[in-house]
């Protein structure tokens, strides 16, 4: 399958965790130069960036804060400075809310970086891919808005309004040559999902059972599909949502 990434500049948000590492690593490995956008972990964005260019890729790391919108237009001009034009977005940073603040609070903060952050983020890439007649955006959500749980109210509410503003772009700059989509990955495996007291390995048992295919996602299995969706191999799948939990949505409990 012809990609057609090779010379085109990636900016993936939040690739300095597991999901989004996976992602970087996968637009990388079809020949994308990959912006590696940072919050708090530095160090793991760098890796990232080592592995790249160690398998003759070109990349860099970016500091992104989601909770500063205006920052938005200086960090894509940055990276069209070191890599060139971005014309494809992988929103898949998150910025979890304090699970001991309050819950308006705890929304506002969400709200803010999640959603407004992010569409700040786009708004300031929309102009190089209209201006090259061609982008892909993937927005990278959660199962939750599709199957609330008591909880995570304050990240659901952000992830749906995200989903909700990736379908209006969907239809506003498809003109543009733009396609955007939105993924939706279960419960991921992750080295966090094994070690946070809230889930752990006995969570990930349980879960595996209850989900059609035997397992839960992995990274790979949301870089795979995200790869695709932001690649010239997709040439007309737009203002989807793709659902990547196995198959967990169609069974109950």
């Amino acid at each position: 399958m012809e990609t057609g990434l090779s010379n085109r500049v990636a900016l993936v948000t939040g690739a300095s965790g597991a999901i989004g590492r996976a992602i970087a690593l996968h637009l990388a490995a079809e020949g994308a130069a990959v912006a590696v956008s940072w919050h708090t972990n530095h160090d793991g964005a760098l890796d990232v960036v080592d592995a790249v260019t160690r398998a003759g890729g070109r990349a860099c790391a970016v500091h992104l804060d989601h909770g500063s919108p205006t920052s938005m237009p200086r960090v894509v001009e940055d990276i069209a400075g070191r890599l060139g034009p971005v014309t494809v977005l992988v929103a898949n940073a998150v910025r979890w809310p304090s699970f001991d603040a309050d819950e308006i609070g705890g929304l506002i903060t969400s709200l803010s970086a999640n959603t407004v952050g992010s569409v700040a983020l786009i708004d300031a890439a929309l102009p190089a891919m209209r201006t090259a007649g061609w982008g892909r955006i993937v927005v990278v959500s959660t199962d939750i808005v599709a199957q609330p749980m008591a909880g995570p109210l304050a990240y659901a509410t952000a992830k749906g309004a995200l989903e909700t503003a990736a379908r209006v772009l969907a239809v506003r700059e498809a003109r543009h040559g733009i396609l955007t989509n939105t993924v939706r990955p279960g419960f991921t495996l992750t080295d966090k999902a094994l070690t946070a007291p809230f889930l752990g390995p006995d969570a990930v048992a349980a879960e595996s059972a209850k989900t059609p295919t035997g397992r839960i996602c992995t990274p790979e299995d949301v870089a795979t599909a995200v790869t695709y969706l932001a690649s010239a191999a997709n040439g007309h799948v737009n203002g989807q949502t793709l659902s990547l939990a196995g198959g967990r949505e169609l069974v109950r409990g």
